[in-house]
């Protein structure tokens, strides 16, 4: 093979930047470097060229040529494919750290009071957790693996059920205990209904749904504080501040009688599921000795979805 002709790849790299963010100073802020950095690499491939890549505007902001338009989709694609490569041999190469990617209130809520035990039984390993409630990309983020809430079925991964789950109603014992009482269904009428509002979760079981299924849907389900995130909802449940809705999963570990009780014992199945997500490859071995572990917490087998 002959040697490949190829522009200056730091000029290329600051010119897919601009090209993204229309300005050399945003550009610039992304690369670490100032905005007539940028413009100088910008000129130094637009003289390799030979031809104008933007249009400068007089707002100080640049818009691509038809030319630089065509260069800079090849370009974003080349860089993309190189950032992933990395991402992949970076996140493979290190045995000795396990990076898991779950959301905010699993990590808080089941994953974090179990994980001293796996590292108890592994110790040559560092355990790195990452909290996010995106879709995971092994290709861009450096994971080794992902918990995620949802229906599975994700694209382009090994999606496997971890947890199944239940819905239902806690507060503190006080609430329970106090006056208006909270002894059954009809009495959260009278009672501050706590609301989990993640954006991620649109066709989760909150109050409305739970009160229709449960045969009382006579009771204003919209009134009453909301929370982005399920563990800000129940620390509010504990100090007393109303009823919040609930799973095994996300606060079965929380309950007790001091502190966070079911008032009432209905409850509705979520049609959400916990799944371990890995990339679609052979594991390596921290990703097995993780998976294994997660199968004895789960208490069942994890069968592919």
């Amino acid at each position: 093979m002959g040697q490949r002709r190829l522009p200056p790849l730091n000029a290329v790299r600051a010119f897919e930047a601009a090209s993204r963010h229309a300005t050399f100073q945003e550009a610039g802020e992304e690369l670490g470097v100032s905005a007539g950095a940028v413009a100088q690499q910008v000129k130094a491939l637009e003289a390799w060229f030979g031809l104008p890549l933007f249009r400068r505007l007089p707002s100080r902001g640049v818009v691509l040529t038809p030319a630089g338009a065509r260069f800079a989709e090849a370009a974003g694609s080349l860089l993309d494919g190189v950032a992933a490569a990395a991402t992949a041999l970076r996140r493979r190469s290190d045995d000795t750290v396990l990076t898991v990617n779950t959301t905010h209130s699993f990590a808080a809520l089941w994953l974090i009071p179990r994980i001293g035990g796996f590292r108890d039984a592994n110790p040559d390993l560092d355990v790195r957790i990452v909290a996010n409630n995106r879709l995971i990309d092994f290709g861009r983020e450096a994971a080794d693996c992902a918990i995620r809430h949802g229906k599975g079925g994700y694209a382009g991964v090994r999606t496997e059920l971890l947890l199944r789950d239940v819905v239902f109603p806690v507060c503190s014992p006080r609430l329970r205990d106090g006056t208006p009482p909270l002894r059954r269904l009809e009495d959260l009428a009278q009672h501050t209904l706590l609301h989990d509002d993640d954006p991620l979760d649109a066709d989760m079981v909150g109050w409305r749904e739970w009160l229709a299924a449960v045969g009382a849907p006579g009771i204003g389900a919209q009134r009453g504080p909301t929370f982005t995130h399920t563990f800000m909802v129940l620390q509010a449940a504990t100090a007393g501040q109303g009823v919040a809705l609930a799973t095994r999963v996300l606060g079965g570990d929380l309950l007790d009688p001091v502190s966070l009780v079911r008032p009432f014992a209905e409850e509705v199945p979520s049609p959400y599921a916990f799944f371990f997500v890995t990339p679609d490859e052979p594991d390596p071995p921290k990703v097995a000795r993780f998976r294994a572990w997660l199968h004895a917490q789960a208490g069942a087998p994890l069968s592919p979805q």
